[in-house]
């Protein structure tokens, strides 16, 4: 492997890591803006809709924390697999067709 194959390969890690943070952030904002619209345009009276506010804020938090987790394990888990391989020239962990003796070198 040549030095330009690795440079293709570390950009291509790269990008995939820039690219699953993207889409993270995405659906946490995608779902607080939901949420905020959700909570403000149901007819309820002020003190109702101010508890509203703060138990959907609240929950929602709570599942954007356990969504940003999961992200972070699934990101883990490929850079993992990614690392696993690097005794051969295949793009992916799934391409790569090595022996575990040939890994360990």
């Amino acid at each position: 492997m040549d030095l330009k194959d690795l440079l293709k390969k570390n950009k291509k890690k790269s990008t995939k890591k820039q690219t699953a943070k993207n889409v993270a952030i995405g659906a946490g904002i995608g779902t607080a803006v939901g949420v905020a619209a959700g909570v403000l345009l149901a007819p309820k009276s002020g003190k109702e809709t101010r508890e509203d506010i703060a138990k959907v804020t609240k929950d929602t938090l709570e599942n954007v924390k356990d969504g940003l987790n999961a992200a972070k394990e699934k990101i883990e888990d490929m850079i993992k697999k990614e690392n696993d391989c690097c005794c051969c020239e295949k793009e992916t962990a799934e391409e790569c067709v090595c022996t575990e003796e040939e890994k360990a070198e």
